[in-house]
């Protein structure tokens, strides 16, 4: 579903229809422009996996999506070192390529890189899958702050504690399996 919305995986039938700028877009058949348009945009994306240019720091791995935007560098890596320092990811960490990095450190990065914008829509696939209580709590926190200034965020979690704090509605796709379908 999340790889639907975020553009990657084609649309059998129907529409996914989204406010980008002035205008309503069918993802569905949007052109590739458009969805990457978007993705700049309007739709934000936290991946359970961390995939960067190899030998790019991690502040400024996390500080790119706000320098794509327009957004001053310098600011930007200010706000990267906020997030970065809320997700309690040591400060000697910063200037090295996060592709050293341990799984949980990856996905603090990777965490702090999907929230540092204003996307109005948030997808999140499994943002906490790595992480121990303590940052599992900061990334509740996060999400809620995103709730809080109206973000709409769509998310799969498959830790129980982590749905019953965040979710304000859940939604069981086992039902949706191709498996049950076919006949």
């Amino acid at each position: 579903i999340l790889k639907m919305l975020y553009g990657n995986y084609a649309v059998d039938e129907g529409q996914i229809i989204v406010q980008h700028e002035d205008g309503l877009i069918d993802l569905a058949t949007a052109s590739p422009r458009t969805v990457l348009a978007m993705r700049r945009l309007t739709i934000g994306y936290v991946s359970q996996f961390l995939r960067t240019v190899p030998r790019v720091s991690a502040l400024d791995v996390v500080a790119e999506p706000l320098v794509e935007r327009g957004e001053d560098r310098e600011v930007a890596r200010g706000k990267a070192r906020a997030l970065l320092g809320q997700l309690k990811l040591p400060e000697k960490l910063w200037a090295l390529p996060p592709a050293t990095f341990s799984g949980g450190e990856q996905q603090r990065v990777n965490i702090a890189r999907g929230f540092i914008t204003e996307h109005p829509i948030l997808l999140l696939d499994e943002p906490t899958a790595s992480l121990d209580a303590r940052n599992r709590d900061v990334v509740i926190t996060l999400i809620a702050a995103k709730k809080a200034a109206g973000v709409a965020l769509l998310g799969i979690f498959h830790d129980h504690d982590m749905r019953e704090a965040v979710a304000d509605r859940v939604i069981d796709v086992t039902a949706f399996a191709a498996g049950k379908i076919a006949a």
